[in-house]
């Protein structure tokens, strides 16, 4: 029992025979994940890297079968991939593009509200449990197989704790990126939930940083949920100068709720054992599991 993907997904990739689709695609069929084809308007018909390749999503739907995408389709036209893939059935999409226009991606988000898909990202790493699907632009030689789930706004960070859980001689069930951007599908509090829920899971890194309410709203759901697994908790962005965006679109200090201080003060109020550098996380994953 995974979370999002396992060995049985599906997967196409939008913008398939793009540079960066091509560049992710190799990769995640190199590491084992069931890529069943992609898409490029116009070059249905074609092969790109032993795969076929499909005009439309419901083609990939069609006649492959799929129900997962990773979309790598520029700014302007991937709001579009995201509905398409929605209205073609497909169940999990996950959108690594970056600088989607916001009012393009409120217009995506409103129209799939209704349809019985997840959509991971924008502007976000992808998912990977761990020997059966890498979906998105990580490094898959540093995930191993174990019982911790990752939860994380920030692609680096999300190898960082990965790297330092697999050190502990512990692994990862599946680690998410939900993405940076101020409007994405998942938010934390959904992603955490999902790993809740996991039967595999045993504990759960939640990686945050300053802007926006998801850290705390995930926080006080676990509090109330009656905290069922250790959740090990950072977040980003401690020095960050108020009203500044710093790197992320979304990670912009807008009230006193915002911080850091504050997001970790919610946090460890809600008894989440919050660390203060990313380099604790792996030895705080260790103690907590014992």
């Amino acid at each position: 029992m995974s979370v999002l993907v396992n060995k049985d997904s599906k997967i196409i990739v939008q913008g398939f025979t793009g540079s960066e689709g091509t560049f992710h695609a190799e990769q995640m069929i190199d590491y084992g994940t069931n890529v069943v084809g992609g898409v490029t308007p116009g070059k249905g018909g074609q092969e790109h890297l032993g795969r076929p390749v499909f005009n439309t999503v419901k083609d990939a739907v069609d006649q492959a079968g799929a129900d997962t995408t990773i979309i790598f389709v520029p700014p302007a036209f991937a709001a579009d991939a995201i509905m398409e893939a929605a209205d073609a059935g497909i169940k999990v999409i996950i959108t690594i593009t970056e600088g989607i226009p916001v009012a393009d991606m409120i217009k995506a988000y409103n129209y799939i509200k209704g349809k019985d898909c997840r959509l991971i990202g924008p502007n976000c790493p992808g998912v990977i449990t761990p020997g059966e699907a890498k979906v998105g632009i990580m490094p898959g030689f540093v995930f191993k197989k174990g019982n911790v789930g990752i939860v994380s706004k920030s692609g680096t960070l999300t190898y960082e704790a990965a790297d330092q859980v697999v050190r502990q001689g512990q692994g990862i069930t599946t680690a998410i990126g939900i993405g940076g951007d101020p409007i994405i599908g998942t938010t934390t509090k959904e992603a955490v939930e999902l790993l809740m829920n996991d039967p595999e899971t045993e504990c759960i890194v939640m990686i945050g940083e300053i802007g926006g309410q998801l850290e705390a709203d995930a926080a006080r759901w676990i509090k109330e949920n009656g905290n069922k697994k250790p959740v090990v908790g950072f977040i980003a962005g401690e020095t960050a100068p108020k009203g500044r965006t710093m790197g992320h679109a979304g990670a912009i200090v807008g009230g006193a709720d915002d911080t850091a201080e504050a997001k970790k003060r919610i946090m460890k109020e809600c008894g989440i054992h919050v660390v203060d550098s990313p380099a604790e996380i792996g030895k705080k994953v260790a103690e907590v599991l014992g």
